[in-house]
């Protein structure tokens, strides 16, 4: 059995786990190896939303105790566990109806499947030395359903921390501009929107970026790797800095230019003037960081990866086909297969 692990260091793979006699403590050890972080402070989520995996008690048992499977998608994070729904409680159902109350809205069960069928990537540079000895680095942000605002709050702010209070300027934002935020705009009712975006669970995306662009008077420069495309958010309101962020389909981390390679992220410069004569350097140290990415893969294909119904076994393709199947049977267990 291999586990997909996100951890402070990116992204990884476990390989060589055995269900009935690898245990969780052999499990905490390879976490430990594969993270930094110690067994003892460990904290597992799983599933969507992300879940806390309860591992107390007797650590000799093995993993099919967790009722894990093949290639699922394990966050490790430290620090002492907050309290949540375990997710042994919230595996995937054969039942419609318990399923349903998880799947009222289409952005989180998509981000679901696709979370579960990621791509594992093979090892890619984190950093991009510049001629001036200077580095593009990726900065990595936990995968705690606020990748996006705490991503955006290390770059404008140097903080990790800033998820509530940015989701907070959004819904205010938005509430006070009911002309402009309409319905349409947002694909609910306003006030709707001000309370859904509130919650710590709910994924941000381009309507987001573009109100913290704003707020900020920066413009941030989000790369995607799948496409190696930029979209810049702000770009008409004149600003004189910009950020950048990257983003792999499902996750977003930071970037930044460290002050030499290997240099702690105090030294980082997290915004640059875009039409200083080093911004140019710094937009193709970051591009050759993209495309070193998407060369590792990583990035997830929501529209084309191939997945199998852990419930039925049938083959889909593509989010569009999960979702519409897990919606007709309140089934949400998928694993990709080629």
């Amino acid at each position: 059995m291999n586990l997909r692990v996100r951890g402070p260091r990116g992204q990884s793979t476990l390989t060589g786990l055995e269900a009935t006699t690898t245990t969780i403590a052999d499990l905490q050890q390879r976490l430990e190896d594969n993270t930094g972080i110690l067994a003892a402070e460990q904290q597992w989520l799983t599933g969507w939303p992300l879940l806390k995996l309860e591992v107390s008690g007797d650590l000799s048992r093995p993993l099919e105790c967790l009722q894990l499977s093949h290639n699922d998608l394990l966050v490790v994070q430290q620090g002492p566990p907050a309290p949540a729904v375990p997710a042994t409680t919230a595996a995937a159902t054969d039942d419609a109806g318990s399923a349903d109350a998880e799947m009222d809205e289409d952005p989180e069960l998509a981000a679901a499947i696709a979370a579960q069928s990621a791509a594992s990537p093979s090892g890619a540079p984190v950093s991009v030395i510049l001629s001036d000895g200077t580095a593009v680095v990726r900065r990595i942000i936990a995968s705690d359903n606020s990748c996006l605002f705490n991503a955006v709050g290390y770059v404008m702010e140097g903080s990790l921390q800033e998820a509530p209070h940015l989701r907070q300027v959004i819904a205010e934002t938005v509430a006070a501009d009911s002309d402009t935020f309409t319905e349409g705009f947002l694909g609910r009712p306003n006030k709707e929107y001000c309370q859904w975006i509130l919650k710590a669970d709910k994924w941000g995306g381009a309507i987001e970026l573009s109100i913290l662009s704003k707020f900020f008077a920066c413009e941030i420069a989000a790369y995607d790797i799948q496409t190696q495309r930029q979209d810049v958010y702000g770009q008409d309101g004149g600003y004189g800095q910009q950020a950048l962020l990257l983003y792999d389909g499902l996750h977003y981390d930071a970037m930044a230019v460290a002050a030499f390679d290997g240099a702690p992220k105090e030294l980082d410069i997290r915004m640059f003037d875009p039409n200083a004569p080093q911004a140019a350097a710094i937009h193709k140290g970051a591009a050759e960081l993209v495309a070193q990415a998407h060369k590792a893969r990583q990035f997830t294909d929501v529209a084309n990866f191939t997945l199998r119904c852990g419930a039925c076994q049938l083959g889909l393709k593509g989010e569009k086909e999960a979702l519409e199947h897990a919606k007709a049977t309140g089934h949400a267990n998928f694993q990709e297969y080629s």
